[in-house]
């Protein structure tokens, strides 16, 4: 029997219990795919009249999910379909944050001024991964207050093209002890998608290893090693093309 994932409650928002829960612990043994916060009209083994919050190791962000599951629980309950649900409470949830004095101050200069940008967003780098492929632990809450609101566990720049060259980050949001899943996954499929494979085939493949290696978890290490491997391997083979087109082009 699996059992509830509840760490502790929030409060009561409307008709609605929040609740912080142990997110590791849904994605491994109820549903892979649960990120953030749900509510049960995208999530059913969430209780209609309970919202879901995933425990945080960064910087709070409750208010700004309730926003937003407050209104996609209120449209889909009428019959939107997600998406246009979605849609909507990503818009009132954007407007929530820009009301931050911090955010409106780096919005103004995110795009002239990116240096200074990632000097805030970027916390530690992953020294013993790092060596093409640059790895980051980063403010997930910077991340998608500025640049994407739907940012979750992390990211590579093969997706995102604010994401610098040749990098890859984690959310600061995400526990230690899980990181090393979510490395595995945003690592395979940075390989894939280096490759020519699309996003979706790409992030499939992903889901389906770091699902397995949650189940298998003596497997974690050999495969994450394997992926940055591959990863390293294929920055190293695109510098060398760019440097002999360079010297090509002196001739």
């Amino acid at each position: 029997m699996v059992k509830k994932p509840y760490i502790k409650r929030l409060g009561k928002i409307s008709a609605f219990q929040v609740w912080i829960v142990d997110g590791s612990y849904i994605r491994k043994n109820i549903y892979r795919e649960f990120t953030n916060f749900g509510q049960h009209y995208r999530f059913k083994f969430i209780p209609k009249n309970e919202f879901w919050i995933d425990k945080s190791y960064g910087e709070s962000e409750e208010k700004y999910y309730i926003t937003h599951l407050l209104v996609e629980n209120k449209l889909m309950a009428l019959g939107k379909s997600y998406n246009i649900a979605l849609e909507r409470a990503n818009k009132i949830e954007k407007r929530e944050r820009r009301k931050s004095k911090l955010i409106k101050r780096l919005e103004s200069i995110k795009w002239h001024k990116k240096e200074i940008i990632l000097k805030k967003i970027r916390k530690v780098i992953l020294k013993s991964h790092s060596s093409y492929i640059k790895i980051w632990i980063v403010n997930g809450k910077l991340v998608r207050s500025l640049f994407y609101i739907d940012f979750t566990e992390g990211g590579h720049d093969k997706v995102y093209p604010f994401i610098p060259k040749n990098e890859i980050w984690l959310d600061d949001a995400v526990s230690q002890k899980e990181r090393k899943y979510i490395l595995l996954h945003e690592s395979h499929e940075r390989f894939l998608m280096a490759k020519g494979l699309s996003y979706d085939r790409a992030h499939k493949s992903s889901s389906k290893i770091e699902h397995f290696c949650r189940a298998h978890s003596h497997c974690l290490y050999a495969k994450l090693k394997e992926e940055i491997k591959e990863n390293n391997k294929m920055i190293k083979y695109e510098y060398s093309l760019l440097k002999k087109s360079k010297l090509a082009n002196q001739f």
